[in-house]
C-alpha cells in the first residue's frame, strides 16, 4: 500500500479523510502549499516597508534600491557624493518609486548615525538593510599590500556592514522583525589574482552572515548575504573590460556573458520578501554558474 498523507490521517481519523481529499483538491488548484498560496496573493509585495541601501547610486546598489522600490518599499539611497544622491532620486522618482537620498561615508560612524536618523524622521522606521558599500584602493600582489589597504578595506567593507547593522537593528525589532542583506562577491568564495585583501574581506561578510542570523532570529529579523561574480558595474570595470581576464572568467561560467546589476538586485528583493521567510544564514550566489565553495 503506497504510503500518503491521506492513508496515514485515515488510519487514526477516518472521518477526516473527505476533508483531506478536498483540500488537496484546493491544493492541486493554486499549485501550491496554503501558506505560499496565501503569500502569492496578499504579500507579494514590500508596501509599507522602508528599506535602506547603502552605496546605492549605481550599480547593484541602485539595482536594489528599483528592484525593492517597484515592489512597493520606500527606499532610502546614499553615497558619498551630493550629485551622485540627486541624480539617483531623480531617476528613481521617474520610476515611480518613493525614495529619500542623503549623503553618508558608511566608514565614518556620524554618517552612519547620520544615515538611520534621516531615515527614521522621513519614514518612521526601518524595516530592510542592504549593506552594499565596499572599497578596493588596491590592486597587485598581496605581499606588497600595507597596513594602511588592510584597514581601509576591512573597516568599511566589513566592519561598518556590521556597525551599521547594530544601529538598525533596535529599529527593525520595534518594527516586529526586518531583513539584513549583506552584498559579498564570487571573489570570498574564489580568490580573484590581484583583489587578495578584497576577496578576504568579502569571505569575511560570509562569516558575518552565518554570526548574526541566529542571533537576530529570536527578534525575527533574518541575515542573509549574496555575492555576485562579475557583473556589468564601474566598480568592476577592471574586470569585465579587460578581454583577457574575460576569456578566463567565460570559461568557467555556465552562462557565457558578463551580469546585469538588475540580475543581482531581483535576488535581493526576493530576500527581503516574504517568499524568502524561512530562509536565514545563507550565500546565494549570482555568478552564472561558477563553483563556489569553502
Amino acid at each position: 500500500k503506497i504510503f500518503s498523507p491521506v492513508n496515514f490521517a485515515s488510519a487514526y481519523n477516518p472521518g477526516h479523510v473527505k476533508s483531506l481529499l478536498l483540500r488537496r483538491e484546493n491544493l492541486r488548484y493554486i499549485g501550491t502549499n496554503p501558506v505560499a498560496g496565501q503569500r502569492s496573493m496578499s504579500q507579494s509585495s514590500l508596501a509599507g516597508k522602508v528599506a535602506i541601501v547603502t552605496a546605492s547610486t549605481e550599480g547593484i546598489g541602485l539595482a536594489a534600491a528599483q528592484a525593492l522600490g517597484k515592489r512597493g518599499a520606500h527606499v532610502v539611497v546614499s553615497s558619498r557624493r551630493q550629485a551622485n544622491v540627486d541624480k539617483a532620486v531623480a531617476l528613481l522618482q521617474s520610476q515611480s518609486i518613493q525614495v529619500t537620498g542623503t549623503t553618508c561615508n558608511v566608514g565614518k560612524a556620524e554618517d552612519r548615525e547620520k544615515l538611520v536618523q534621516t531615515t527614521l524622521d522621513q519614514c518612521g522606521g526601518i524595516d530592510i538593510l542592504v549593506s552594499n558599500a565596499a572599497v578596493n584602493p588596491f590592486f597587485g600582489n598581496i605581499m606588497d599590500s600595507t597596513e594602511e589597504v588592510w584597514d581601509k578595506i576591512l573597516s568599511v567593507n566589513v566592519k561598518s556592514a556590521f556597525l551599521i547593522t547594530k544601529l538598525v537593528v533596535p529599529h527593525m525589532t520595534k518594527r516586529g522583525g526586518g531583513n539584513v542583506v549583506f552584498v559579498s562577491s564570487v571573489a570570498g568564495y574564489q580568490p580573484m589574482q590581484a583583489l587578495g585583501p578584497y576577496s578576504v574581506s568579502k569571505t569575511a561578510l560570509l562569516g558575518l552572515t552565518r554570526v548574526l542570523a541566529p542571533e537576530l532570529a529570536h527578534s525575527n529579523i533574518r541575515v542573509n548575504c549574496v555575492a555576485p561574480g562579475v557583473i556589468k558595474t564601474r566598480f568592476s570595470s577592471a574586470l569585465w573590460g579587460n578581454e583577457d581576464i574575460m576569456d578566463e572568467f567565460k570559461s568557467q561560467l555556465s552562462i557565457k556573458r558578463v551580469g546585469e546589476p538588475e540580475e543581482v538586485g531581483g535576488v535581493i528583493a526576493f530576500l527581503c520578501s516574504e517568499e524568502a521567510s524561512y530562509i536565514t544564514g545563507e550565500t546565494i550566489t549570482v555568478t552564472g554558474g561558477i563553483g563556489c565553495r569553502l
